[in-house]
């Protein structure tokens, strides 16, 4: 069993280098960028990248972006899509929805999609000046399935005593009550019974189901395809659940054996491929994170965020490229971690959610830069869909953001309907970052409304909250 397994071991890590090595002699013939994107649920993946393609496609005025606002990007455009078996990212659809007469935001991402897009530029390096070509292939994936990376270190007891520890604590108890009760009256060394593997898995999904929903907001909720599990609904790669196996290997054809088995499956054949196949693979990566919502939220959801992103950056494999590296195992050289929907708060803020997210990340960031690895933070709006004033409440005049609340939106008890306009005080993070991260400092003092994508021209530019920033973080240093 053991020799085995160490040779599918060896397999594996053989498989990751030809990889490897295939993709660096691609690189060869034209240069390449894998950009990874991802965020759990509703942190704006499928926006970020529709506004990052056109935005390069149609000029838009990007002032921190040196290689466009410097007049080197000759231009820049979609092209054929790399990988025959994955979903194209599906751009004109979701540009369509954001610019339609019944304009609305994209629905999330729930499974893998590809996009290449080749930027043309006049390089201003002395001895490499002319015209050059960057092919960018942006990978579209859920968070959730990122966080699972953390899987492929961890049998099934070890992840079935953190998963029960962590069902256990804060709010998450009540949640998790109706399925701890039930398997609380199993034996995992009885007789493997698919009803009862079938019923706990069903618990457990709804229950980590219900914990990433409002009120709740929580984040660090593996395994993600429990939450979007695409094409596998209803396999039996997805019907386990943790259990208190004890010391020991289970019972051959016990319960405990059933549960164990099905986990390794799901690490084997779902986590151990999307990593080999797509992840692996990426040269530079950005997390979304929707930090006003855990803000928002209540302390315990900014913990669970900080937990969660400390897993994203310890799977992210960061750190500086050596030649070896690249043709055998590449590293992700820069990781974005953006604060999404800046454009709820007032520019006065922006700094301020910065700060806070860098705290979120520090102590990972701080890891991840030993290693060689850059790492920055942002606050970010990829399409801004409100405008800045100054409105009079109690004789003094208070910053505000105007936009279109989504219908149904409720502002001081007027219900909204989709077409007409709001002005909303949203509210001030405190100075100390640290005060915010406590949860204390904001009972009460943010107060946020879904608004509708902003009218706009088609074809013309969408405005903006620090997108060219960190496209220049992103890819700058290879336009140069």
């Amino acid at each position: 069993m053991a020799t085995r397994g160490l040779l599918t071991e060896l397999a594996y890590e053989a498989s990751l280098s030809l990889r490897a090595t295939a993709d660096a002699v691609a690189g060869l013939r034209e240069p390449t960028l894998r950009i990874g994107v991802t965020g759990l649920s509703r942190s704006g993946k499928t926006v970020f990248i529709t506004a990052l393609v056109h935005a390069l496609t149609t000029g838009a005025r990007l002032p921190v972006f040196r290689a466009g606002s410097e007049g080197r990007v000759r231009r820049a455009g979609l092209e054929e899509q790399p990988d025959d078996v994955v979903p194209r990212f599906a751009f004109e659809d979701h540009l369509a929805a954001m610019t339609g007469p019944d304009r609305h935001w994209p629905r999330s991402t729930d499974r893998i999609s590809e996009l290449r897009l080749v930027v043309e530029y006049e390089s201003r390096t002395a001895w490499l000046k002319g015209p050059k070509r960057l092919t960018l292939d942006i990978v579209d994936y859920p968070g959730e399935w990122l966080l699972d990376l953390a899987l492929l270190d961890r049998g099934y007891r070890q992840w079935s005593e953190e998963a029960l520890a962590a069902a256990r604590l804060g709010r998450r108890a009540v949640l998790f009550g109706e399925f701890r009760a039930f398997i609380d009256k199993l034996d995992p060394a009885a007789p493997a019974s698919e009803p009862d593997a079938q019923r706990a898995a069903e618990l457990f999904r709804s229950a980590l189901v219900a914990a990433r929903a409002e009120p709740y907001g929580f984040s660090a909720l593996p395994p993600g395809r429990f939450l979007m599990p695409g094409d596998l609904a209803g396999s039996p790669a997805l019907t386990f659940a943790p259990l208190p196996t004890g010391e020991g290997l289970p019972v051959p054809g016990s319960l405990g054996a059933l549960m164990a088995r099905r986990y390794e499956a799901y690490v084997g054949q779902v986590v151990r491929p999307f990593f080999r196949d797509h992840f692996a693979r990426l040269d530079r990566q950005i997390v979304l994170v929707d930090l006003l919502s855990a803000l928002n939220t209540s302390p315990e959801a900014v913990r669970d965020l900080e937990t969660a992103l400390s897993g994203v950056l310890a799977v992210l494999r960061p750190g500086r490229n050596t030649l070896l590296s690249r043709l055998f195992r590449p590293r992700i050289e820069r990781v974005m971690f953006a604060a999404t929907k800046a454009d709820l708060l007032h520019r006065n803020d922006h700094d301020r959610l910065e700060a806070v997210l860098r705290t979120v990340v520090d102590r990972a960031a701080a890891r991840a830069e030993t290693e060689g690895a850059a790492v920055d933070v942002a606050a970010l709006s990829s399409i801004r869909a409100t405008r800045e004033a100054l409105v009079r409440h109690g004789g003094r005049e208070l910053p505000a953001v105007v936009g279109v609340p989504e219908a149904g939106e409720i502002i001081d008890g007027k219900r909204f309907d989709g077409t007409e306009e709001a002005a909303i005080d949203p509210g001030e993070l405190p100075d100390d970052p640290a005060a915010a991260l406590t949860g204390h400092a904001l009972e009460g003092a943010l107060r946020f409304v879904r608004f509708r994508p902003p009218a706009a021209e088609p074809g013309r530019p969408r405005s903006h909250i620090r997108l060219d920033r960190v496209l220049e973080f992103l890819i700058g240093d290879r336009l140069a």
